[in-house]
């Protein structure tokens, strides 16, 4: 894996050293024959977006288009010349290299060119270049097989966390409906776009601002596979490993015990509770924190919400240290949020008891109220 890593860093290297150069002459990537002209990106001139600064980016990891110059312009006839064009001409045809989405009589979405994806929102230039050469960009960076299942995981992972919210956002869809309760107005899109001049600048040229939101976008790229490579899919081992011992941490087989924190659980949980089959939802998670104390927490009932499936019971919340030792005659305790979401125990066996007494007190109630 290290090895892929540092092919990886060395092709963002030479990526984000392109980006730099000239929008209007040639990369830095590597040579080529002085008789082959170097390739060249068509993408529109004036106020650029995250989407196709993203899809510049992308294309330049290929080896094709390494070294290609960037055109940026709305003349047909130079566009025309372009080996691929993104995000300007009204055209989508792939066997050309056209990947607008701005024509009246695109609809395409993910699902709707690769039906094994889930995905319905509208794709923008940055979405088609990632759906038609995203798991070529991602296998020669890593190093590893495109059909392979880490190239596929990886690959999911990144358009739903990454590359959809670009999509959604140039192409005007809302995450909601109703109104938002606070406005966002620091994902990336927003970012890119204040790279643009002001409305009220004496210099419009977008070209330089262009070049710093390709390197922008391209590193956020990078970092985020870095973090899914490296950090988040070694991390589905973990937890399912702890799926399949849960029956030796409680007899209920509701309480997960992973070996240390920091890892990004959740979203494993709620995909291999539904890839294992598992009879009964899980509860409570144990796990060590970096001191060397003990943390329980509440499983959410899912990935985009703070509602948990079982909160630590009501009577402990905002708790602290002896009082709350006290309160729940387990020794040992350190507090439990306010929300009842998490609460830690100096040691696993008080944690263990903490998430044991949580599990019965539901079932009290449940008896209660039947």
């Amino acid at each position: 894996m290290w090895g892929a890593l540092r092919a990886a860093r060395r092709m963002a290297a030479a990526a984000a050293a392109t980006a730099a150069g000239s929008g209007a002459g040639a990369g830095a990537g590597a040579k080529r024959p002085r008789c082959e002209p170097a390739p060249r990106i068509g993408t529109h001139d004036g106020t650029f977006h995250c989407d196709e600064a993203l899809a510049c980016y992308l294309l330049r990891l290929l080896p094709r288009y390494r070294d290609a110059e960037v055109v940026r312009t709305r003349d047909p006839q130079r566009l025309a010349q372009c080996d691929v064009v993104v995000d300007v001409g009204g055209e989508y045809d792939p066997e050309k290299h056209r990947y607008d989405h701005h024509q009246r009589s695109f609809t395409q979405s993910m699902r709707c060119l690769r039906p094994d994806k889930p995905w319905t929102t509208k794709l923008s230039s940055a979405g088609l270049i990632y759906c038609h050469f995203g798991s070529q960009i991602l296998a020669g960076l890593l190093g590893l097989p495109e059909d392979g299942p880490v190239i596929t995981a990886l690959y999911d992972k990144l358009y739903e966390n990454f590359v959809e919210e670009i999509d959604a956002i140039d192409n005007g869809i809302s995450q909601r409906d109703g109104e938002p309760r606070y406005a966002l107005t620091t994902n990336l899109s927003a970012r890119v776009g204040h790279l643009n001049p002001r409305w009220n600048d004496p210099d419009q040229d977008t070209e330089a601002g262009f070049k710093r939101a390709m390197e922008l976008v391209g590193g956020e790229f990078m970092e985020r596979l870095d973090y899914y490579h490296r950090a988040w899919l070694p991390a589905r081992a973990l937890v399912e490993e702890a799926i399949r011992r849960r029956f030796e941490v409680d007899a209920s087989g509701e309480v997960l015990e992973l070996p240390q924190g920091g890892c990004p659980w959740k979203e494993h949980v709620f995909s291999l509770e539904k890839e294992l089959a598992l009879p009964g939802a899980l509860q409570l998670v144990l796990y060590p924190d970096r001191s060397g104390q003990w943390r329980v927490q509440s499983i959410p009932v899912g990935p985009h919400t703070f509602e948990s499936r079982l909160p630590l019971p009501e009577q402990w919340r905002g708790v602290r240290d002896e009082a709350l030792s006290q309160l729940t005659g387990i020794p040992g305790c350190v507090f439990v949020h306010a929300s009842g979401f998490i609460g830690g125990n100096r040691t696993r066996e008080g944690a263990l008891e903490m998430a044991r007494r949580t599990l019965a007190q539901r079932q009290g109630g449940e008896a209660q109220s039947s």
